[in-house]
């Protein structure tokens, strides 16, 4: 059985991380850290878990973390980059479901997330934990990076059509809205229901700190300089992410369907639908899949991809139990066989 602690239990990411490791046949719960509420029984905050998580909130100890063979960070930015020199000192793999490790660029990455990095020696050394692109890496990782919710929708769509070459990537756009819990489990006057419900909006037009993450994802399948137009929106539901993604196409594309059903034939959690076909948030409800459909309106030369994920599965947790099970040499799929959630 594999030990795995769990640094940040209380917020939405870490709930579903619970969730899916309670259920997983290799796994067994060894700690789940809260400063806030340490010493209050898991279930008694997320009822869902009785019966299932027997284990109360405890504060971060090293000496009980360290005795993990992985160790999750489902954490805000900032906080797993303090911890895991100690965690890799020790024998730890890591998977930091935040995005300290994400951004290959130290000066960048400090920009975007307002902090100096405690550990930049270590960036280079993680592994970017999208398993369609990076699964060999990832096998042998000791420190892997689970990337962010918009980025994994986004990359999903595009990346076929770039490593192919067949559309311009000097001028890619990514129209993508997310359900509420993308926001967090946290106090904020605009995630209240009141202030979100029967509402729609855009947000981080001028610059979300997704964009360098999804860049830096495209432009590794490009030969050419990748520039991306990325506006997300905050839909009033609680879980999902819908990307509508243009592309223009450069002269004559061949079989685009026949593309992304070979590029995604061996890929457990990616399902391309059949032509026409135009997937709905509320089919990958709880489920570790993306689901992809292409159309080109009107014939012409612009590709319209759509992907939608649920944002805290294959957007966080379920990922990154993907990536554990990669890590460790299980079954791909293992403690992610569930179906979504309908209606």
């Amino acid at each position: 059985m594999i030990k795995a602690g769990i640094v940040g239990g209380t917020g939405y990411t870490g709930v579903e991380l619970l969730r899916l490791l309670a259920g997983h046949p290799e796994v067994e719960l060894q700690a789940i850290t809260s400063r806030s509420e340490a010493g209050l029984a898991v279930a008694d905050m997320f009822p869902n878990l009785r019966g299932k998580v027997g284990l109360a909130f405890s504060e971060p100890d090293m000496a009980v973390l360290g005795n993990c063979d992985v160790v999750f960070f489902a954490t805000p930015n900032g906080v797993a980059m303090q911890r895991t020199p100690e965690l890799l000192e020790a024998g730890v793999r890591v998977i930091d479901l935040a995005a300290d490790f994400r951004i290959r660029d130290i000066p960048t990455w400090e920009q975007w997330y307002g902090m100096t990095h405690a550990c930049p020696e270590l960036v280079a050394e993680a592994v970017y934990g999208l398993p369609e692109v990076n699964r060999e890496a990832v096998r042998e990782a000791r420190l892997v990076a689970n990337p962010g919710c918009y980025p994994t929708a986004v990359q999903l769509g595009f990346l076929p059509l770039l490593e192919a070459g067949l559309v311009n990537p000097g001028r890619l756009i990514a129209d993508a809205k997310s359900g509420v819990s993308g926001a967090g489990r946290k106090a904020s006057v605009g995630t209240l229901l009141c202030e979100a419900s029967e509402s729609f909006k855009a947000y981080a037009v001028p610059g979300h700190r997704h964009l360098p993450e999804i860049s830096q994802g495209l432009q590794l399948a490009s030969e050419e300089t990748v520039k991306l137009t990325f506006v997300p929106h905050l839909s009033p539901m609680i879980r999902g992410i819908h990307a509508t993604l243009y592309a223009d196409l450069k002269g004559e594309a061949g079989d685009l369907q026949a593309l992304f059903e070979q590029r995604y034939r061996d890929e457990p959690f990616v399902d391309v639908l059949p032509v026409g076909a135009h997937p709905e948030t509320r089919s990958v409800k709880g489920s570790n899949t993306c689901r992809l459909s292409l159309h080109r309106p009107q014939g012409g030369d612009t590709l319209v991809v759509l992907s939608v994920i649920d944002n805290l599965v294959k957007g966080a947790a379920g990922q990154a139990v993907q990536n554990m099970n990669i890590m460790f040499g299980l079954d791909e799929t293992a403690g992610l066989q569930g179906i979504a959630l309908m209606p």
